[in-house]
């Protein structure tokens, strides 16, 4: 069998899934064309065969999308044989109860996915602590639906509750005993980095840290400089233990540590970001971030806005950050950048310094070697104009103006002329 029909029998045999959206006009987060739930979906091992999109004031309160739309949905899943139905939002206990009993088959909403695909691609013993604590403090909230089957169950005489009863308080006390035995491990794990950054901190490393969305190609860009092997696929969450190593930068004449931390994504789960705690805490802790952006993304603009987001959430704000266009090699003629490095506005009004980079193929990497050279000798400073490296004048792009299309010139933003 050619490697082709392989792909065509294993994407046959994956589950078939319909995907759903709903939009609740402003300030509710909606992606009409549900590409990211798609990838999502996939990377669980899924096909998505159909995508249904809604819109309403507020979600229903029994089937989130109301009882017409849900016999919709069933129509779809009797069509394609569906075996679950995935929404992008997160919904209650209660309407995912609800919409499995009326369609039939297994739903889930976005952060039960995310964990999904956390529990598989955990491979350390510190990411499946992070990982099952995350997915218990989730199941702890639905226990409810995995019990229904009791709660119609009496007891005998002169007792109120039953059976069901019974069960749900006994599940929810394992699994608070279990939860509470987990974060007992993770603060001994949280002891243990605590130490090793100490250890660094006496030697006076330089600690580097790269963030940034799923599929940004950080792994890809650590690789390219410490030459780890790390697993780097295109696909979302390929990696989610932090990985740390050292590596030699010539233009600084000394080590610097490097580490690459799990991406982050739009609605990423609070229970996710909790309990991984330890491991953003490496991201928290360092001296620069490289904040890794897809160049290539038609969305690029909100993926970095939600990684901004996320670093305030876990107090990493503040750290000097270089911003990393990644992938250029993937942007058509018109869309290339006229300089490897600038100065990009972010929405903020925040000013950082910008490479542009292809991991994959090696080019732009000498530029921001020296960008971390020299912030691991001079600091970068309030005023990312007057870095050694630009061009006087450069170009200072701002974000508020980027054209979000791939065909747009996203890179040929308006301009202002600042002298360094």
């Amino acid at each position: 069998m050619t490697s082709s029909s392989q792909s065509v029998q294993k994407l046959s045999d994956a589950p078939r899934v319909v995907l759903v959206g709903v939009d609740f006009g402003p300030g509710s987060s909606f992606d009409p064309t549900l590409d990211e739930l798609a990838l999502l979906a996939e990377s669980a091992g899924d096909q998505p065969v159909e995508k249904v999109t809604a819109k309403r004031k507020a979600p229903d309160p029994a089937f989130f999308v109301g009882s017409g739309k849900a016999n919709e949905i069933k129509e779809l899943v009797t069509l394609h044989q569906a075996q679950a139905v995935i929404f992008d939002q997160a919904i209650s206990p209660a309407q995912q109860r609800n919409l499995e009993r009326h369609l039939g088959v297994e739903v889930l909403d976005r952060t039960g996915l995310i964990l999904e695909i956390f529990g598989a691609r955990a491979r350390s013993h510190e990411g499946k602590l992070q990982v099952e604590l995350a997915r218990l403090k989730y199941l702890s909230t639905r226990l409810v639906r995995r019990w229904s089957h009791l709660e119609r169950q009496r007891g005998g005489a002169g007792m109120r509750g039953g059976p069901g009863e019974t069960q749900i308080e006994l599940d929810r006390r394992m699994i608070d005993q279990r939860i509470k035995s987990l974060k007992e491990q993770l603060v001994k794990v949280k002891r243990q980095r605590n130490t090793q950054r100490r250890s660094r901190e006496r030697t006076g490393t330089f600690r580097v840290s790269l963030v940034g969305y799923t599929n940004a190609g950080k792994s890809t860009l650590f690789n390219a400089f410490t030459k780890a092997g790390t697993y780097a696929a295109d696909q979302l969450f390929a990696t989610l233990d932090t990985t740390t190593r050292q590596f030699y930068l010539a233009q600084a004449q000394r080590s610097v540590t490097l580490s690459d931390t799990v991406g982050f994504i739009r609605d990423l789960p609070h229970t996710l970001v909790e309990s991984f705690e330890a491991t953003l805490q490496e991201a928290t802790e360092a001296d620069l971030l490289l904040h890794v952006v897809d160049a290539a993304s038609p969305v690029l603009m909100e993926q970095l806005t939600e990684v901004i987001r996320v670093l305030g959430d876990i107090g990493a704000a503040d750290i000097p950050q270089v911003l990393v266009f990644n992938k250029c090699d993937c942007l058509p003629e018109h869309q290339q950048p006229r300089h490897t490095l600038d100065v990009f506005e972010l929405p903020s009004g925040r000013r950082c310094l910008r490479v542009f980079v292809s991991a994959l193929r090696g080019q732009g990497l000498d530029v921001l070697r020296q960008v971390i050279a020299e912030a691991a000798l001079n600091g970068l400073g309030e005023d990312p104009g007057a870095f050694p490296g630009l061009q006087s004048p450069f170009t200072m792009h701002n974000s508020h103006n980027s054209q979000q299309e791939p065909d747009a010139g996203l890179l040929e933003t308006p301009s202002t002329t600042v002298q360094s």
